[in-house]
């Protein structure tokens, strides 16, 4: 029997980049799109075109990581009819990066196929997410990373790949760095998932005492160290914009309005 696949929306930040805004960042419009109850043509914010890439991939169902406080994304997007997929949303417990904010959902992504974004983050192509899949059935990798060349290194985890598309190292936010290359999606499976666990475990009074959050590149690096196999598809003729940061969302609004 096929495994399920699920979307996992780390939707906990503060936003603080881009304040002040009147809504969560995640619900900032880009774009517009045809209303699926109205047929009219009504403002699309930045989350959705993360749902529908992981709609196109094969997930029914997706959770939302939040913050609480930020109830206006289940208020918008209500269960997931309007998109045609079943949506859930948790409380972020642990405030030590998005890695622990994931880890709210184990108990429900165990044993599953999880398609992984940051929900104020644009990307392309359409199929972005079904060459993650396919790259993972034919390597049996845990993680596949897909990849980007972006221009400013030192917002991005940057990724060292072997002539095989192995990823061999990951550097998170380099202030210098000849890599080109950073992730922006992934795809994982159930080792994965269960290896993000019990690491989480096991360093969160580490990262409880220091007060430095851990990002998702720094756990994936963790699972390489151990052992785990993650590969990459690098997406070299498209782009991803990351619209948290006033610069990339100008251009966004300019390339979609």
């Amino acid at each position: 029997m096929p495994t399920e696949i699920v979307g996992l929306v780390p939707a906990a930040g503060l936003g603080s980049r881009l304040e002040p805004i009147p809504c969560s960042k995640e619900l900032f419009p880009v774009g517009f799109a045809t209303h699926p109850v109205y047929g009219k043509p009504h403002p699309k914010v930045v989350s959705q075109y993360l749902l529908e890439h992981m709609q196109r991939a094969g997930a029914g169902k997706a959770y939302f990581v939040l913050r609480k406080g930020k109830w206006d994304i289940p208020n918008y997007f209500g269960d997931g009819t309007q998109l045609g997929m079943h949506l859930a949303y948790l409380i972020m417990g642990r405030p030590y990066g998005t890695p622990f904010s994931l880890d709210q959902a184990y108990p429900f992504i165990q044993g599953k196929q999880v398609v992984f974004g940051f929900p104020d983050i644009l990307f392309e192509p359409k199929n972005a997410f079904e060459q993650l899949l396919k790259r993972q059935q034919e390597t049996e990798a845990d993680v596949v990373l897909g990849l980007y060349k972006v221009p400013s290194p030192h917002k991005w985890d940057m990724v060292k790949t072997d002539d095989g598309g192995r990823v061999e190292h990951i550097v998170r936010k380099p202030l210098c760095t000849d890599l080109t290359y950073g992730w922006a999606i992934a795809c994982w499976g159930a080792r994965f998932t269960q290896f993000m666990h019990a690491h989480l475990e096991q360093i969160q009074e580490q990262v409880q005492e220091r007060g430095q959050e851990v990002s998702v590149g720094e756990v994936i690096q963790e699972g390489i160290h151990n052992g785990l196999s993650v590969q990459s598809v690098c997406f070299d003729d498209s782009s991803c914009l990351d619209i948290g940061t006033p610069e990339d969302l100008r251009q966004a609004i300019k390339t979609l309005s």
